[in-house]
């Protein structure tokens, strides 16, 4: 009789952590797929944050899926007509002032993007947050005013990603991801995620605003503020060709 008890109470908790490690699974693929479209726009605002000084661009980009994406530079004049393309895992560059499209090399992957807090390596590393990670739930808190759930990702063994644990705050009601903190392998919080400015992008209630804060570097930030989305555009795979990058607009 005892060991049909141990062995019932056994059962029950491993379905049990097996239940709580599928929902944070869930919860995350939830707010992932709430922020993505099979295609999309965007026009936002990037202010690089320094102590002494700031610095703003404005940008539009164009996505499809997480390996194909564009972005033009439209202000301040000195930047206006830069583009970027990422074709999977490499990164071209049209500069307007020699007319030619450059092919970024492995020596400037880490290199800082436009001078902001992102790295040439952070436009083409699209680990998935979903399938490259071990999701538990840890905890509940309150962030703006809405309650959250604290879930703690761990990569896989055979995962390529470049964070050794990642913490995500997730709004319980709408899957807004509203915070999220980047550890390296040693355990050391690297980056801090910020999330506010809540309102309606193309029908779907998400943050507008992103402040990305390596915490390394007091006084150092990268802000983005998203003006206008559209999700689900009609866009063809011709879009993303070294031709088109001369004539976007």
């Amino acid at each position: 009789m005892y060991f049909k008890k141990t062995l019932f109470f056994g059962l029950a908790l491993l379905i049990s952590l097996a239940s709580i490690g599928q929902d944070a699974m869930e919860i995350v693929k939830k707010a992932d797929e709430k922020r993505r479209g099979d295609t999309g726009k965007a026009s936002m605002t990037v202010t690089i944050v320094r102590p002494k000084w700031e610095r703003k661009m404005s940008l539009k980009t164009w996505s499809m899926g997480t390996k194909y994406s564009l972005i033009t530079i439209t202000s301040p004049a000195r930047d206006k007509g830069i583009v970027f393309l990422k074709r999977d895992k490499e990164i071209w560059n049209w500069i307007p002032s020699i007319e030619r499209n450059i092919k970024l090399p492995p020596s400037m992957m880490m290199q800082s993007w436009m001078g902001s807090d992102f790295t040439n390596d952070d436009l083409i590393k699209e680990s998935s947050i979903v399938h490259d990670y071990i999701h538990t739930l840890v905890g509940d808190s309150v962030i703006l005013g809405k309650p959250v759930y604290k879930i703690q990702l761990i990569p896989k063994p055979e995962a390529a990603v470049v964070w050794g644990k990642i913490y995500s705050w997730i709004d319980k009601k709408d899957y807004m991801e509203l915070r999220t903190e980047l550890y390296d392998e040693d355990g050391y919080l690297v980056n801090e995620v910020v999330f506010s400015d809540i309102k309606k992008l193309d029908g779907r209630l998400l943050p507008a605003r992103m402040e990305y804060i390596p915490r390394d570097k007091e006084g150092h930030k990268t802000v983005i503020e998203y003006a206008d989305v559209k999700y689900n555009i009609p866009i063809t795979m011709d879009f993303f060709s070294l031709q088109n990058m001369k004539r976007i607009k």
